[in-house]
């Protein structure tokens, strides 16, 4: 069915209370406007919906404008003649804007029952608390509308961060599948914090490197390192630690290392073998340095499919808090990707964090980045 031939098939949309919705006249950008002055009363006060103008008028936009017609609240006229919900989607989809992506959220807010009003540049909405208005109460969050199709961008994430944080609101992102199915979430910047005070070792210990990984035999360090300061996995009576445990260990004089021969190895000839096996090692060190100075005890994520899962005390007598994956700056991925690791990570319930390091002089920074129904 063609756009026009919806619009002639539509019947006259009725009130609850059985008489004609306000009537509304179509403008170029697909919003509308209100002549008459009590019927913008009556569609304003109830939602918070348009601007109103001086002489009582009131001033919709495109979202607002399809919203109210496909509910039936408004009949939306151009040139004399009433026009389809269906044709104005059609309307909009032919001006090459992703506007089903912007109305299936402003829609999907709307029926959960919140004043959704425009938002400042670049948000499209500003969502308001439940039950608020606009003269009394400043908006909860700022709402950016995608795509599933749309690729997630740590670039526009951090700049969309940046625009909330200098006006002290929260980022509110709403993701459309291709069944038109919302998900929501929440994205704020954070510094995760343990309660871990490390402890001095006597001696250093010795690690033996065997090829991707390194082992501590029986000896003081053994204890002190693996129980105490949650380095490493207990095999036997040994402690076999990963390459990054080594290298930060080995920069900090708390461990010496050998080779399979007994012969002493370098620091730097460790940390050359040990970036020819993981070359993603300089990407994730500055990330484990950072949440041990903060009090935490990292541990591989490998099992949850993210870098490091991070302990606020003793691993051996508590769960992991969080879920860190370590990216690059500008770092792209499609959203299923960060849905997966988001529902994993709430799942298990632990906080799921992007992490980047902007430059050396900078510490890292985390993004907690959680599902939520707004």
């Amino acid at each position: 069915m063609s756009a026009q031939e919806a619009a002639a098939s539509e019947e006259t949309p009725r009130t609850d209370a059985g008489t004609p919705p306000p009537r509304a006249s179509l403008r170029e950008d697909l919003g509308s406007e209100i002549p008459d002055a009590t019927a913008a009363s009556q569609i304003y006060n109830r939602g918070y919906y348009g601007e109103p103008q001086p002489g009582g008028g009131l001033r919709l936009d495109p979202r607002e404008t399809a919203y109210l017609l496909e509910m039936g609240r408004l009949l939306v006229e151009e040139g004399g003649s009433p026009l389809s919900f269906a044709a104005l989607l059609a309307r909009a989809h032919q001006r090459g804007e992703a506007f089903e992506i912007l109305y299936l959220v402003y829609r999907d807010l709307r029926q959960r029952g919140y004043v959704v009003r425009p938002g400042p540049p670049p948000f499209p909405f500003a969502l308001l608390p439940r039950g608020g208005s606009p003269q009394k109460n400043p908006p909860r969050f700022w709402v950016e509308a995608f795509s599933e199709r749309t690729p997630f961008s740590l670039t526009s994430l951090e700049t969309l961060l940046a625009a909330c944080r200098g006006a002290r609101r929260s980022l509110l992102l709403g993701v459309v599948d291709e069944e038109s199915d919302l998900t929501f979430y929440r994205v704020r910047e954070v510094r995760p914090q343990g309660l871990h005070a490390p402890r001095e070792l006597p001696t250093p210990g010795t690690g033996w490197f065997f090829g991707d990984r390194v082992s501590i035999f029986p000896e003081p360090a053994v204890g002190l390192l693996g129980t105490g300061e949650g380095y490493g996995s207990p095999v036997g009576e040994r402690l076999e630690l990963s390459l990054l445990e080594a290298w930060e260990l080995s920069e900090g004089s708390r461990l010496v290392l050998k080779r399979p021969s007994g012969d002493d190895l370098s620091k730097e000839a460790f940390q050359a073998a040990a970036l020819a096996i993981e070359p993603d090692l300089p990407l994730r060190l500055p990330v484990y340095r950072d949440l041990r100075r903060a009090g935490l005890l990292p541990k591989t994520g490998f099992k949850y499919g993210a870098h490091f899962r991070a302990y606020e005390k003793d691993p051996a007598s508590s769960h992991a808090r969080y879920l860190v994956h370590v990216v690059p700056p500008g770092w792209k991925a499609s959203w299923p990707e960060l849905a997966r690791a988001i529902r994993l990570a709430q799942g298990v319930r632990k906080q799921f964090l992007l992490s980047t390091v902007h430059d050396e002089a900078s510490p890292p920074v985390y993004y907690h980045l959680e599902r939520t129904r707004p």
